[in-house]
């Protein structure tokens, strides 16, 4: 019998079904169903245009589609949209055949370290290969099967070729289970051949009816628990390390029950920053490279620690060497491959179960006293230490100053953004918390760029949540001047941005850290640059004027607090420049030490002296895969 008498169908082109399916697929969020997919950023070229620019047009009410500026922006765009939607939510990107497509690795390979959905729409050459070679495409000499899209199989969780139109059937819903999945979320890659966008298939009618999603929520294993439970009881010196997976799990009241049940100190990752108020008496701070001494203390005299929705990376770790040698984990995470981490005792499961299921089986422990009472001493030390650092007129411009000017004058719900460079260690170490899941530091992949178009894929965000409230980036020039063009994105459609452009004349983060390795300045600052005969500085305040901004350049912090008011008032992107110090003003204290690739064999005497001076913490470095 016929397909189109067994059920009815819809004879659709494979760019058709892919958005006809997208636009008919929902979550249920605090009790409104909304589109699961909120839309999608593009640049369209010859490999995406004819076909799937042809299908977004007519659905372009149910998914809007944001021009971008340059495709790797697009995705950390996407990324700072799914931060802010708590991965509830997601955005496509499409780019072209060719170098537009590959411009989106990066981007993917930040969705991936970071775990957040994203799916990526892409344009490919042809599956009849009757064109080839055609434009942009990257030939494989031993096999015409691989080409550039296959670059991003290390940086996707998922990976699919339309070859046929009928696959689409199997792969979008394979797509979105792995966006959704709380173990295995990231981005998801479809490359779509050239010619099989326009080809066209009977799509079964049903397919296309509405969906609505859940996330899963995987309860922890019972003996898996009672493990836990029995360690944790006998813990000493409890510490907990909160993670962005708490704030994924939306567990950040769990965690803060969890806390106060068993007067158990809490420090904060990079990611988990805003997992407590600054004011919350069981919060000691940071932890790591970039953290708090108080967190830090504690860390290194901690011997039970759980660690909840972290994949302990080093800058949390301090390359493990931020604990005790004989410290025990328990490791709480959706991600098996994060929960066995260094032989942590494994919790696989959802955080806001798990904690509650852990609570429950560890009732009746509370941590002793005096171990509490001496971790909210440190914590009260480096409290003092941040106010010291981020005053005004306490030295030269710095990052701090401007980070306590902003931290003094925001609304308690404005999400501040910040990404590579100088700025995620102040902002993770100075910023004090106002409101819980306010803060994005974009160190999962550390990509310079993200300041602006995270920023504004994060207020398109917002924008459908809290209309009312503000996204500020911190950016250096550094990164202003690697990826820009979000602020012409912002101000086109209509997505205000605060920015605040520090400018120190360069890499100097990395400048410090070539002087800190015993290396002369090269290459780094402006001013150190030998192919620089005569280094100028940029008028950062024309060029965002130029884009359509309100901006304006101050010279000090108080004239940044001004600016800063008049910024909360613009209803249009306001971009704010202060010079800052590149050598007076970092803060010094909070961190924890680093492994980091020195020489061992130099003619300079400081190279060879900062090469015994960073091996000799190495001892402390634990040994635990």
């Amino acid at each position: 019998m016929p397909n189109d008498q067994m059920q009815p169908t819809l004879r659709l082109t494979t760019a058709q079904a892919i958005v006809k399916w997208l636009a008919n697929q929902f979550i249920e969020i605090d009790g409104q169903e909304m589109r699961l997919c909120g839309g999608g950023f593009g640049i369209f070229g010859h490999g995406n245009v004819p076909c799937l620019g042809e299908a977004l047009y007519q659905m372009q009410d149910e998914l809007p589609l944001y021009r971008g500026q340059n495709e790797q922006s697009m995705g950390f765009a996407a990324a700072g949209y799914a931060k802010q939607w708590l991965r509830q939510r997601f955005m496509f990107c499409t780019a072209s055949a060719g170098p537009g497509t590959s411009n989106l690795v990066t981007s993917a390979a930040l969705a991936h370290a970071n775990r957040l959905p994203m799916l990526l729409l892409c344009g490919d050459t042809y599956v009849t290969r009757l064109p080839d070679p055609v434009l942009q495409q990257m030939e494989n000499f031993n096999d015409p099967t691989f080409g550039m899209n296959d670059a991003f199989k290390p940086v996707a969780r998922y990976w699919d070729r339309i070859s046929h139109p009928a696959q689409v059937i199997q792969s979008l819903p394979a797509a979105i289970a792995t966006m959704l999945d709380p173990g295995d979320c990231g981005p998801a890659f479809i490359g779509l051949p050239q010619d099989v966008q326009g080809w066209s298939y009977d799509y079964p009618v049903k397919f296309f009816e509405k969906k609505l999603h859940r996330i899963r929520r995987q309860a922890p294993d019972t003996d898996e628990i009672a493990e836990a439970a029995a360690l944790l009881k006998t813990a000493k010196r409890p510490m907990i390390i909160a993670g962005g997976g708490v704030q994924y799990s939306r567990a950040v009241r769990e965690l803060t029950d969890f806390a106060e049940a068993h007067q158990i100190p809490v420090v904060e990752t990079i990611a988990g920053r805003a997992n407590m108020l600054d004011t919350h008496p069981l919060n000691i701070g940071p932890i790591g490279v970039t953290g708090s001494d108080s967190a830090n203390l504690i860390a290194e005299q901690a011997d039970v620690i759980v660690a909840v929705g972290t994949r302990l990376q080093d800058f949390t770790t301090g390359s493990w060497t931020a604990f005790a040698m004989d410290a025990q984990f328990i490791s709480i995470n959706a991600a098996r491959h994060d929960a066995g981490k260094h032989m942590s005792l494994p919790v696989v499961g959802d955080a806001k179960l798990a904690l509650a299921a852990l609570g429950t089986a560890a009732q009746g422990y509370a941590a002793p006293g005096d171990w509490v009472s001496d971790a909210q001493s440190a914590r009260a030390k480096w409290v003092a230490y941040v106010a010291e650092n981020v005053k005004p007129g306490n030295r030269p411009n710095s990052y701090a100053q401007a980070i306590g000017v902003v931290n003094a004058l925001c609304d308690p719900r404005d999400r501040i953004v910040a990404a590579a460079g100088g700025l995620p260690a102040e902002v993770t170490a100075n910023w004090r918390t106002l409101d819980t899941g306010t803060v994005d530091v974009e160190f999962g992949f550390s990509c310079m760029g993200y300041e602006i178009a995270g920023a504004w894929g994060a207020r398109i965000a917002q924008a459908e949540q809290e209309p009312d409230q503000d996204v500020i980036s911190f950016c250096g020039d550094g990164s202003y001047l690697m990826l820009n063009s979000d602020i012409y994105s912002s101000v086109l459609s209509g997505k205000k941005l605060i920015v605040l452009v520090l400018d120190n004349g360069g890499f100097a983060v990395i400048n410090k850290l070539q002087n800190n390795t015993g290396n002369q300045s090269f290459n780094n600052l402006l001013s150190d640059c030998p192919t620089i005969p005569k280094p100028f500085a940029v008028d950062f305040a024309a060029h965002a004027a130029s884009m359509g901004a309100v901006s304006e350049k101050v010279s000090n912090p108080a004239e940044l607090g001004e600016a800063f008011k008049r910024a909360k008032a613009s209803d249009r992107t306001h971009v704010i420049v202060m010079e800052v110090d590149p050598y007076e003003g970092w803060t010094t204290e909070g961190h924890a030490w680093w492994e980091c690739g020195t020489p061992e064999v130099s003619e300079d005497e400081n190279v060879r002296k900062a090469h015994a001076d960073w091996e000799s913490s190495r001892v402390r470095q634990r040994r635990g895969v």
